[in-house]
């Protein structure tokens, strides 16, 4: 009898984990001069058109790109769909999916650890998508505008960073874990609240993006929480997930 390798059990493990996901987030589509956008979406289990409720937007990783319209609730999904969480935190979460051939900021990859981010963010064609996704799901439904939450892990903390740049009112609060940006931009994005972490072993990603980008932030008067996590590599966002004083401080954030 043959045994299953590693590598399959590992995938059949995801496909089934990709489903149960895929089942209570809401499959959409944006679509905005000829390009689209896939993205999930989970709404209270109560809920109520006549009510504006939070809104948390989360950008993924590089590593779960593409077109499928599932990859992108591999990590940190789950963390919402947590009964105390929903019955404590009735919101509207959003994953939408980047493209496969795109990326949620505008920087230069010089090598597997050197990113390049610029003072000015070029013109980014996937943001303005997201951009778009967020202002059609704010006119369909009830949104909190003083409780809009925008966050990610990896490539997604490097768009966390560039989207607030690019819209420095919209946001309460934002998270950007094992991110980076030019912190020549912290001037523009000190209004929300943030909280950053990484991991001081991170072999992808280096910690010091993120360092950098907190001593700016102080530098600029923002509010910033950040954890460095000893030993940690590029998975930090496990230690975000896992922390039971993260949540309560997201949803606290109010404009």
């Amino acid at each position: 009898m043959k045994h299953k390798t590693p590598f399959i059990t590992l995938l059949m493990l995801f496909l089934n984990s990709s489903a149960v996901l895929s089942q209570e987030y809401n499959a959409a589509v944006f679509n905005q001069n000829e390009k689209t956008l896939p993205y999930r979406i989970l709404l209270p289990e109560s809920y109520e058109s006549n009510k504006n409720y939070p809104l948390v937007l989360f950008l993924h990783g590089s590593g779960e790109r593409g077109n499928d319209n599932e990859l992108q609730l591999f990590h940190g999904s789950k963390m919402f769909l947590d009964a105390e969480f929903r019955e404590k935190n009735p919101a509207i979460v959003v994953f939408p999916q980047c493209p496969a051939d795109s990326y949620w900021a505008t920087v230069e990859k010089n090598s597997s650890t050197k990113f390049s981010y610029f003072e000015k963010p070029k013109y980014n064609p996937t943001l303005s998508l997201v951009e778009g996704m967020l202002e059609q799901i704010i006119l369909k439904y009830g949104v909190d505008q003083d409780r809009i939450y925008v966050g990610g892990l990896s490539m997604g903390g490097m768009g966390t960073f560039e989207l607030v740049y690019r819209n420095p009112n919209k946001f309460a609060a934002a998270f950007a874990i094992c991110g980076g940006a030019h912190p020549k931009i912290a001037r523009k994005i000190k209004k929300p609240v943030w909280r950053i972490d990484h991991g001081d072993a991170d072999a992808v990603v280096p910690i010091e993006f993120s360092k950098a980008m907190v001593d700016a932030l102080i530098k600029n008067k923002a509010d910033v929480t950040y954890n460095w996590y000893t030993g940690v590599g590029h998975n930090s966002w496990e230690n975000v997930f896992a922390d039971p004083g993260f949540i309560p401080w997201l949803f606290s954030q109010k404009k």
